[in-house]
C-alpha cells in the first residue's frame, strides 16, 4: 500500500503542480522583493553566543578550567567551577570548537553555528588519555565509543539543518548514511533500512529514552512514515550505529539510532518560528530558575489545505510537540523529563474534477487517525569514578484505520477493514557506569510492563458470484478482539580494556532478555546475546576494527496479540528473532576533520516470523501504510544480508563540508519452502553525496544526490486482481511469484539555498528547496484500476453495469512515474 500514499505525495509534481502553481510568478517576485528589503535593512551586529558545560565522559563529573577556543577567532573561555563556559561576541557564522584539558584527548565540535538570534547551547564530553603525550594527538571520535568501535556514524544540527530535500527531517536525512536505504522507487518515505535489514529492526532513543515512534502516519510493527516528528532544535547531534551495539540496548537487529538532545539556555529566554511550504512550527527555551532549563515546541502542518487548494482528494493533517525540561538537584544529581507526541489524521474529500488517478486513491487507502507519545525521566547520579542513571518512561500509540467498499465512508455493510488498537509500553532501566583500575565497566537491569490491544476486521477475499449465481470466491476475512498484557526484563552488562600500549581495545558485552507472554519466553539461553568487538590502532591515524555478536528482538506486538476464529493467541509459540553480525573494517583519519571508512558485514537471521497464510517472510512486509503482522506465524524463516561500505565524511573545513557513501550488499529471506529469495529491500547498490558550502554575505548552498538499485516486488495476479477488485478496491498480489520483478533504479538529486539576515538580536534565514532538480524519471509499480466513462460509472464490454465479478469491467495499469521538480520556500527567524 505504501506505494499508493507515498506518491500521492509525489503527485505535487504532475500537472496539478503544473497547472496550478509553476506558472504564479508572482510568488517568485514577493520572495526576491523581501530579501531585497531585508538585506537593505540588516544590521550585522556581531553578537552569537555559545554556553554549555564540559563533562569527563566516564565520571559525568564537571571538568574546571577546560579551555573551549572558538577555531579561527582570538574567541574562547575557561570552565568555571561547575563545568560551564560562555562566549560572546562571536560573528554569525558556522565554526568549529576544539577543547582541551590536562591529562584528557583534545575534543572537536564540527559545524557550531552562531547567529545573532539565539544562542547555542552546547554539552561536551572529553575522554581521558592514558599518558600526557596523548594530549598532543589531535583525533575525533565521530560518535564512536569503546563499546562501539566500528559501524557508528554521526551528523551535527546544522547538518541536518541545511540538507536539501530533508525539510529539516532528521529521519530522510540519515538515509545519506552508508548501509542505510529506503524503501525504493520513491523519496517519500522515512523507513528505514540498514544492511538489507527491515524497517523494524531498528529502535530510536531520545536522550536514553526509548522512543518507539518517529515518524507521522506510522506504519504498526514497522516504523516508517512519510514526514519524522522530532524537532531538530532540539538536537545537539545524531549518532547511527549499524553493529556492535551496546549491550544496555535491547529489540535491535539492524540498528541503534541516538539523539542527543542540547539543554535549554540557561541565561535567557530565546525562541524560534519555522514556517515552511507544508507546515508551520515553533520552539521555545530557557530557565525556569538557576537550577532548571526547558525546552518546547509545537508544529502544525496545513497539507490538507494545500491538496484542497490543487483538487487532491486526501486531506493528511498532523500536529507533533516535544520538550525537555533539566534539574540539577545538586552538584551530583540531575534529574531530565523528555516527551514526545503526535496527532496524526488522513481523510478523503471528493475531488471537483475526477480521474483515474483520484479515484484509485479513494478506493485503496484506509482513513488513518493516529495518535502517540512518549514521557520519560531520567535521574543521573554521580558517584566515585562512575555515575549511574535511573530511566522511567511510558509510551502509547493508539491506531485506528478503516476502509470501506467503494469508498463509501460509514456503511458499516460495505466495510472492508477496521483495525483499532492500543500500544502501551512502562519501562524502567538502570543502568550503571564504572571506570576501576583501567577496566571500563557497564552493567544494569530493565523491565516493561505492557498492554496490547486490537479491534480487527479485515476482508482478505470477498465472496464472489458470477451472474447466474455460481460461487467463485469463498470469503475470507479475520475478525478478532484482542488483549494482551505481560512483562519483559532484561540484565545486561560490558566490560571493557585498553592494553598493548593503548593500542588495542576490547570490549565483551553479553545481554539476555525474558517476557511472561511467549511459550518458552522465560528461558534467558533463548534470548542469550553474547557481543566482542576489537579496536586496534595501527598508527594514530589508521585502525582496524572488527566485531562479532548476536542479538535478539521479541516478535512485534500485531503478531503475538493475533487471535484465530476459535479466539486463540496462536502465536505465543513464535520465538525470539535473533540476529548474528560478523563485521570487520578500517578507519583512516587523514586530518581531523576527515573521516574514511571501509567495512564488509554478513548478518545471518534466524527464527524470523513466516505467514502461514501467504508462505512468505514477515521481512519483506512494513513499508506500508497501516500495520503488518495481524495473521498467523511460524518462526521458522531464516534470513541473511552481506556486503561491503565505503563511507568518506569531511567535517565543515574552509566553508566545506561533505558526507559521500557507497554500499553494495545483498539481502535475502526464506519462507515455509525454506528458499531464500531477494527480500523487498534488496536495491543492491546505495550511493549517497551531500554537499554544503558556506558562501560570502551569509548565503549557503547544499545539494544531496541518492542513488539506490531497483529493489525488487511482487507481481499482481491479474485473475484474482479483477475478480476482487470491486469489494478491495485494490489488486491482489502474486505471492507464488513474490518478489520476482525489479523496478528501475532511483536516483534523485535535491538542491537547497539559504540566505541568513542577522540584526541586532534576531535572524532570519531563508531558504528555497528543490527537490528533483534533475527531473529524475523515478518509477514506481503501477496503480491497478478498471476503466471509467466520463460519468466516472465503470466502463464495461459489454456495455451494462459492471458485474459483481468484473468479468466485464476493463483493467487497466496506471503508469506511476514521478520526475518534476518540487520547489518548496520557507523561513526561520531567531530570536
Amino acid at each position: 500500500m505504501f506505494e499508493k500514499y507515498e506518491n500521492i505525495l509525489l503527485l505535487l509534481s504532475k500537472k496539478q503542480l503544473h497547472t496550478k502553481f509553476m506558472k504564479r510568478t508572482a510568488l517568485s517576485k514577493l520572495l526576491s522583493l523581501l530579501v531585497v528589503l531585508l538585506y537593505s535593512t540588516a544590521i550585522w551586529a556581531q553578537n552569537g553566543t555559545f554556553v554549555g558545560t564540559v563533562k569527563d565522559r566516564e565520571t559525568q563529573e564537571a571538568i574546571v578550567g577546560a579551555i573551549v577556543t572558538v577555531e579561527k577567532t582570538t574567541l574562547g573561555a575557561q570552565t568555571d567551577t561547575s563545568g560551564k563556559f560562555r562566549i560572546t561576541n562571536i560573528p554569525p557564522g558556522a565554526y568549529d570548537i576544539s577543547v582541551q584539558y590536562v591529562g584528557y584527548k583534545p575534543y572537536r565540535l564540527f559545524s557550531v553555528a552562531a547567529s545573532n538570534g539565539n544562542a547555542n547551547v552546547l554539552n561536551i564530553e572529553l575522554e581521558k588519555a592514558a599518558e600526557l603525550k596523548e594530549v598532543v594527538v589531535k583525533s575525533y571520535t565521530y560518535g564512536k565509543r569503546l563499546e562501539t568501535p566500528l559501524s557508528v556514524q554521526s551528523l551535527t544540527a546544522e547538518e541536518i539543518k541545511s540538507n536539501p530535500g530533508g525539510n529539516y527531517d532528521i529521519s530522510r536525512v540519515i538515509q545519506a548514511l552508508p548501509g542505510v536505504g529506503g524503501t525504493g522507487g520513491s523519496a517519500a518515505r522515512n523507513d528505514l533500512i540498514i544492511r538489507g535489514g527491515a524497517p523494524n529492526e531498528n529502535v530510536y532513543y531520545l536522550d536514553g529514552v526509548e522512543v518507539p515512534q518517529i515518524n507521522h502516519f506510522s506504519t504498526q510493527g514497522a516504523s516508517g512514515g512519510p514526514q519524522g516528528i522530532l524537532n531538530v532544535s532540539f538536537i545537539q547531534d545524531v549518532t547511527l550505529s549499524t553493529s556492535s551495539f551496546g549491550a544496555k540496548y535491547d529489540n535491535a537487529l539492524s540498528s541503534v539510532l541516538q539523539f542527543k538532545q542540547k539543554d535549554g539556555n540557561p541565561d535567557k529566554l530565546q525562541a524560534n518560528l519555522r514556517l515552511s511550504s507544508t507546515e508551520v512550527a515553533a520552539t521555545m527555551e530557557g530557565p525556569i530558575n538557576k537550577k532548571t532549563t526547558f525546552l518546547a515546541s509545537a508544529r502544525r502542518s496545513y497539507l490538507q489545505y494545500f491538496f484542497q487548494l490543487i483538487d487532491l482528494p486526501i486531506r493528511p493533517n498532523y500536529w507533533d510537540f516535544q520538550y525537555k525540561v533539566t534539574h540539577k538537584i545538586n552538584d551530583k544529581t540531575t534529574l531530565t523529563a523528555i516527551g514526545l507526541g503526535a496527532i496524526d489524521q488522513f481523510t478523503f474529500a471528493a475531488p471537483k474534477n475526477s480521474d483515474l488517478e483520484k479515484e484509485y486513491i479513494i478506493r485503496s487507502l484506509p482513513t488513518i487517525n493516529q495518535w502517540n507519545y512518549t514521557v520519560g525521566f531520567t535521574l543521573k547520579h554521580l558517584i566515585n569514578k562512575g555515575y549511574y542513571t535511573v530511566t522511567a518512561s511510558r509510551n502509547m500509540f493508539n491506531n485506528r484505520l478503516d476502509r470501506f467498499e467503494d469508498a463509501q465512508f460509514g456503511n458499516e455493510d460495505l466495510r472492508t477493514f477496521k483495525s483499532n488498537s492500543q500500544e502501551i509500553e512502562n519501562k524502567l532501566r538502570i543502568d550503571v557506569n564504572k571506570s576501576l583500575n583501567g577496566w571500563k565497566l557497564n552493567y544494569g537491569v530493565s523491565g516493561q510492563y505492557v498492554k496490547y490491544n486490537n479491534d480487527l476486521f479485515s476482508v482478505i477475499r470477498p465472496e464472489v458470484r458470477n451472474s447466474a449465481g455460481v460461487l467463485l470466491q469463498p470469503r475470507l476475512a479475520i475478525n478478532f478482539n484482542s488483549g494482551i498484557e505481560f512483562f519483559k526484563y532484561g540484565i545486561f552488562g560490558s566490560v571493557n580494556r585498553k592494553v598493548m600500549d593503548d593500542k588495542l581495545s576490547l570490549t565483551f558485552g553479553i545481554r539476555t532478555d525474558m517476557n511472561s507472554y511467549t511459550t518458552d519466553g522465560n528461558n534467558p539461553l533463548n534470548a542469550l546475546s553474547p557481543r566482542l568487538s576489537a579496536s586496534y590502532a595501527v598508527h594514530p591515524q589508521f585502525n582496524i576494527n572488527a566485531s562479532v555478536g548476536r542479538y535478539a528482538k521479541i516478535p512485534i506486538y500485531t503478531i503475538l496479540g493475533y487471535r484465530d476464529s476459535t479466539g486463540t493467541t496462536v502465536n505465543r509459540d513464535n520465538k525470539y528473532l535473533l540476529c548474528d553480525h560478523y563485521v570487520a573494517g578500517v578507519e583512516y583519519l587523514p586530518t581531523t576533520s576527515l573521516r574514511i571508512t571501509a567495512e564488509g558485514f554478513y548478518k545471518r537471521y534466524s527464527n524470523y516470523p513466516v505467514s502461514s497464510l501467504y508462505n512468505i517472510s514477515i521481512a519483506n512486509q512494513g513499508a506500508d501504510f497501516g500495520a503488518i503482522g495481524n495473521e498467523r506465524t511460524i518462526s521458522s524463516g531464516l534470513g541473511r544480508a552481506w556486503g561491503g561500505e565505503l563511507f568518506v565524511q569531511q567535517k565543515l573545513s574552509k566553508k566545506l563540508f561533505v558526507t559521500a557513501s557507497y554500499t553494495l550488499f545483498w539481502s535475502e529471506f526464506t519462507g515455509t519452502d525454506g528458499k531464500f529469495i531477494a527480500s523487498s529491500w534488496d536495491a543492491r547498490h546505495l550511493v549517497s553525496l551531500i554537499a554544503g558550502y558556506k558562501l560570502p554575505r551569509s548565503w549557503e548552498l547544499g545539494v544531496k544526490y541518492r542513488l539506490s538499485g531497483g529493489t525488487p516486488y511482487t507481481p499482481y495476479d491479474l485473475a484474482a486482481s479483477q475478480l476482487n477488485y470491486l469489494t478491495l478496491g485494490q489488486p491482489v498480489l502474486d505471492y507464488n511469484n513474490i518478489n520476482s520483478e525489479r523496478l528501475p533504479m532511483f536516483n534523485q538529486l535535491d538542491i537547497r539555498i539559504d540566505k541568513k539576515f542577522n540584526f541586532k538580536r534576531t535572524q532570519l534565514d531563508v531558504f528555497i528547496d528543490f527537490q528533483n532538480a534533475g527531473f529524475s524519471n523515478n518509477v514506481n509499480r503501477d496503480y491497478y484500476t478498471f476503466k471509467r466513462n466520463p460519468d466516472n460509472s465503470y466502463m464495461t464490454t459489454d456495455g451494462g453495469p459492471v458485474k459483481a465479478d468484473g468479468s466485464n469491467a476493463i483493467p487497466v495499469l496506471l503508469p506511476n512515474i514521478n520526475q518534476t521538480i518540487i520547489p518548496s520556500i520557507g523561513v526561520v527567524f531567531e530570536f
